[in-house]
């Protein structure tokens, strides 16, 4: 059984994968496969947990490769704490990807960070809304909400591990909003 956390990024994804880790039955990653294309892209093993934020570009060949088989969560977190997340980031990453040069040509460069980034949460979250309207196992789980929805989570994937230390990862900040190369982590492993 796959599991797929789909989401904008910025929302708790690495906290959500490190607090998946505590699970004996299911491995988890987060980000495993962007450096990948094709098949191998989501060619993703078996009882797999995986949150990355740009399969939500690639509904279309994730839905004609797992369809209803796996199950799905939308991973959520209040959009203006993650837009205000993604304005620290302008200029790199997804954000840079968005914005012009990217999917939103044209933009003039004074936009407003926290504009752009709110409309970048905006589109993904309805394209990940959209492909689940089908979808018989998914949930939503928001952030806030951890100590209540992940529970539920586990129960909906049958996870079997230590549910305490799981739960406290969400206690524990992952991924700080600092500007970064990210890039230069996987290409020099190619």
């Amino acid at each position: 059984m796959n599991v797929f956390v789909l989401c904008t990024g910025r929302c708790g994804s690495q906290t959500f994968i490190k607090a998946c880790s505590h699970f004996s039955n299911y491995s988890s990653a987060h980000e495993s496969r962007m450096a990948l294309l094709g098949l191998e892209r989501l060619g993703y093993p078996d009882n797999h947990i995986e949150a990355d934020n740009r399969l939500s570009w690639l509904l279309g060949r994730l839905d004609k490769l797992y369809g209803d088989e796996a199950i799905y969560v939308h991973l959520r977190r209040d959009t203006e704490a993650v837009a205000a997340s993604y304005a620290k980031r302008d200029g790199t990453g997804i954000m840079r990807a968005y914005r012009d040069p990217g999917i939103i040509m044209g933009l003039p460069k004074r936009a407003d960070p926290v504009t752009v980034a709110a409309d970048y949460c905006a589109t993904v979250n309805t394209n990940i809304e959209l492909f689940l309207k089908d979808k018989s196992r998914q949930m939503t789980f928001w952030l806030e909400r951890a100590q209540r929805d992940f529970p539920v989570f586990c129960d909906l994937i049958g996870a079997r591990g230590d549910l305490a230390s799981a739960l406290s990862e969400f206690n524990v900040r992952h991924d700080d909003t600092v500007p970064r190369k990210r890039f230069s982590l996987w290409r020099s492993q190619a």
